[in-house]
């Protein structure tokens, strides 16, 4: 590239590290903000990375770093509530045949090894800073940061999330909505003989599974229809999943007694955003969850949002002219992959919250594995 760019990369989870990585790697300035001041408080206790997130993370450089970090397994068994395997499947390696089905990992460990990647990068990293104004013109963008200083910028990428301030900044009005349904997750120690992901569906959730993060660990989770979280007291975080999770047999009641501190359980609910017609205003573009997310029921969010990073600077690498054109093109290359995506995650939801017991789940999870074995 002979012109000499900067970018400001807002957020920094999987999309915005991975943006900033990217970048800096074809030379071009990077300013990364996050609006925490502790870079890896990361919520949530585990990770599901599929093979086409695991793809992204080798063009990143880190793959060796997760591949030791985490647990890799190629297939998921279906069990019944009492632990009963019902059947075990060979997962889809949609990274190719020369990486893992699945790589089971600790987040913050993930986060971890992105952070390092993004600081080795030479990117400038501003934490505990928001954005808080943005003015636009033909040639580029001035940005008005938390800490009082003022920037100006070729490109904003907007990955500040679910509930991205920057995505209401620029004039886009979509939001997040519930499906309905909620996930309690803990990390836990890995009872032994558990060397995959296992999903128990019936009893009382919709789904009960457990997915190994490292040598020792793993991340377990019940699935069930969402309640008032103001209800809910923190300090009843474990008492709560352990009552739910007593019902499920197998390796479950190992994990179950190892589920005592509320502060290590995590309760959400599950959302659906996918925003329409252009993830663009001007020279600020969304990538990541501020411009999708869906339900972890196919385990694809934190790919979905790697694979935005990858293509993003793939296309502003290519070339001077970050114009309106390349940047809609952007938009119509993504849509046609997240699009099917999500909308066969939430499928699989709304299936489970209505009880259809002739639902083709199977049908539906390897038609869109398929999809995802291509190339973003």
């Amino acid at each position: 590239m002979s012109t000499p760019r900067k970018v400001l990369v807002i957020g920094g989870g999987a999309a915005g590290n991975a943006t900033a990585i990217l970048l800096r790697r074809d030379g071009i300035t990077v300013d990364l903000v996050e609006a925490k001041d502790d870079w890896n408080a990361t919520a949530g206790s585990g990770i599901t990375l599929q093979g086409n997130a695991l793809r992204v993370l080798r063009e990143l450089g880190v793959w060796d770093q997760v591949r030791t970090s985490g647990f890799a397994f190629d297939s998921v068994g279906i069990t019944a509530p009492d632990g009963t395997v019902l059947h075990e499947g060979r997962d889809l390696r949609t990274g190719g045949d020369d990486l893992p089905a699945t790589v089971g990992m600790q987040r913050p460990h993930l986060q971890q090894i992105l952070i390092d990647a993004v600081r080795a990068s030479g990117a400038t990293v501003r934490l505990g800073t928001t954005v808080t104004g943005i003015d636009q013109d033909a040639d580029g963008v001035s940005v008005q940061l938390s800490d009082g200083t003022r920037h100006r910028y070729d490109l904003v990428v907007a990955a500040d999330g679910l509930g991205s301030a920057t995505r209401a900044l620029i004039g886009i009005p979509d939001r997040p909505e519930p499906t309905g349904m909620a996930i309690w997750r803990v990390a836990a120690p890995r009872p032994a003989g558990v060397e995959r992901t296992d999903l128990a569906y019936g009893g009382p959730a919709f789904i009960a599974g457990y997915c190994p993060t490292g040598p020792t660990t793993l991340y377990a989770y019940v699935v069930e229809p969402k309640r008032d979280r103001d209800a809910i007291p923190p300090g009843a975080y474990a008492e709560e999943m352990r009552r739910i999770a007593t019902a499920y047999g197998g390796a479950w009641p190992a994990i179950t007694a190892t589920i005592t501190d509320p502060s290590k359980v995590n309760y959400t609910w599950f959302d659906r955003l996918l925003v329409e017609g252009s993830w663009h205003r001007g020279r600020v573009v969304l990538t990541g969850d501020a411009a999708h997310c869906c339900p972890p029921t196919l385990a694809q969010g934190a790919a979905l949002s790697l694979e935005d990073a990858w293509v993003l600077a793939q296309m502003l690498t290519v070339g001077d002219d970050w114009h309106e054109k390349l940047l809609q093109a952007y938009y119509e290359r993504r849509i046609t992959r997240v699009r099917p995506v999500v909308e066969a995650s939430v499928q699989i939801g709304q299936w489970l919250l209505g009880g259809v017991r002739d639902a083709d789940v199977p049908g539906l999870m390897a038609r869109t594995m398929h999809l995802l074995r291509e190339l973003p």
